[in-house]
């Protein structure tokens, strides 16, 4: 069950940035950070915490659930560390996730080549 439920949620996370994309002027950059800071709000007014309980993945993986993750680790190293906490605490909570988009993003780029689509579309 708990496989549907995430199903569920991350598809309705992702719907909902469609519907955004389909019937506002919104780019999609400005939805992607419109999602970081709501799940950074939802986070630190601790909203999100219940709703990662119930969807696991499909509340965790979605941008909003880096942005829980940021304030999730703001707040803990905040409580051990301080003020100083507030500075290292989201890129700590975050090193994993960003490590691997880096790596992967390499990778990508040393296995295809690059093609400049406007001198193909112009031709």
């Amino acid at each position: 069950m708990e496989y549907l439920w995430a199903f569920l949620a991350g598809g309705l996370l992702c719907a909902a940035g469609q519907v955004l994309i389909d019937l506002t002027s919104m780019t999609p950059a400005r939805i992607l950070v419109t999602y970081v800071v709501a799940g950074v709000f939802l986070g630190a007014v601790g909203i999100y915490e219940p709703f990662v309980q119930f969807a696991g993945a499909g509340a965790t993986v979605p941008l909003t659930g880096f942005g829980y993750l940021l304030a999730k680790g703001v707040r803990n190293a905040v409580a051990e560390n301080g003020l100083l906490g507030a500075i290292t605490g989201g890129l700590e909570a975050c090193a994993g996730g960003i490590t691997a988009a880096v790596i992967f993003a390499l990778i990508v780029a040393l296995v295809f080549s690059r093609g400049d689509k406007t001198a193909k579309i112009m031709g």
